[in-house]
């Protein structure tokens, strides 16, 4: 007999709050687990797809379960699960929202969620559910940037780290979820790390590995990282955040040690809550569209390459991500202490009913935290 599944629903477009209701309870299928949740993330994307309705991910149909960031027991394995099994305690990326899955059973806002085995990873009892679910996600994005030979092509994590032997990287935003887990991930795989943050936040990102941390609203940014990095070895700039990526392409394009010219950035390059105060938000696609091109026409003018990282590339079967980061490395690392989860969970509350209340408090703007509520 299943057991019984409830879900924070988003029951239709642009419907406020979310509805707590019955949900399906779906068994694996091949490759997958389902995962009891103790915890779930909110990220920017949730109540970004609530206010744009169908403006944003056309595809997905209602009612849709939103939430890609779990932590949680593994209660029911698939065939060809060969990594986790019935019991084990996990972090898991969960992936409705990708167009190859528009699935509500994969969607995180629920009791029991549909996990993908290649996305998901074996965490310690020391780790709070709390503390890891901040983590899947943003850790995925990291390490498909970092890592994959379609974007920087690094050397990948090792434990014990590896020694940096004069390679230098460039990782702004380190206090923000994605920069936090770039930061580790690159200190684990051998790089220097030179990072931005606001400068209540600088010990916070030095803690996480990085060498140097420079305010990113500096004048002088650009040539304060260009003097830090000096005759090192440059391997490129991973960019997170509003005016990072016009940042890194100057670093690149003026450091003499530079090796590649290639920016992988994460996240939404404009903030929305500055676009729906000045253009109003349901101009968000239409002035992302607008900053694609402008940053075409500057990558084309400066030589530097770049890439956004997105769902759809870290989906692909057997990629880097899956195999040397959340099976091979994660698991080691968070059990050592040379990973932690971050930024620290910020909890809203316990169940399905906070999600709203969640997502709302994301949407105003947090620094140094992920929001989380407890199931």
């Amino acid at each position: 007999m299943p057991p019984n599944n409830t879900a924070a629903w988003l029951p239709s477009k642009e419907v406020k709050p979310l509805q707590i209701g019955p949900a399906p309870y779906t068994p694996p299928g091949p490759g997958q687990i389902v995962v009891k949740n103790g915890a779930v993330a909110i990220n920017p994307l949730d109540w970004i797809k609530q206010s744009l309705g169908d403006m944003l991910l056309g595809y997905i149909k209602y009612p849709f379960i939103l939430g890609a960031d779990v932590a949680g027991e593994v209660i029911e394995i698939g065939p060809e699960v060969r990594h986790i099994q019935v019991g084990d305690r996990i972090m898991g990326y969960a992936i409705a929202t990708a167009p190859d899955s528009n699935n509500p059973a994969e969607g995180g806002f629920q009791q029991y969620t549909v996990i993908r085995e290649a996305l998901a990873a074996v965490i310690p009892d020391s780790v709070s559910y709390e503390q890891a679910c901040v983590t899947p996600l943003t850790l995925a994005t990291a390490a498909y940037g970092l890592f994959h030979q379609e974007f920087l092509g690094l050397d990948l994590p090792k434990i014990p780290a590896r020694s940096t032997k004069n390679k230098a990287l460039v990782v702004t935003g380190g206090a923000s979820s994605v920069g936090a887990n770039a930061v580790q991930l690159a200190v684990a795989a051998g790089y220097e790390v030179y990072s931005t943050s606001s400068p209540k936040n600088f010990e916070f990102v030095k803690k996480l590995g990085a060498s140097r941390v420079f305010d990113y609203h500096s004048k002088t940014l650009v040539m304060d990282i260009l003097a830090a990095v000096g005759e090192k070895e440059l391997w490129g700039a991973f960019a997170v955040g509003d005016g990072s990526v016009e940042a890194c392409t100057e670093v690149l394009r003026k450091c003499p040690g530079t090796r590649k010219k290639f920016v992988a950035f994460a996240g939404a390059p404009l903030p929305p809550d500055r676009v729906a105060s000045t253009l109003g938000l349901v101009s968000y696609v239409g002035a992302m569209a607008w900053w694609f091109g402008k940053r075409a026409l500057v990558a084309r003018m400066s030589g530097v390459k770049y890439r956004w990282i997105d769902s759809k590339d870290i989906l692909k079967e057997g990629n880097v991500v899956s195999r040397a980061v959340f099976q091979d490395f994660l698991p080691r690392a968070l059990d050592a202490g040379q990973f932690v989860p971050a930024p620290p969970p910020l909890v809203v509350g316990t169940g399905l009913e906070k999600i709203q209340e969640a997502m709302d408090l994301q949407m105003k703007g947090v620094s140094a935290q992920k929001i989380v509520v407890s199931l």
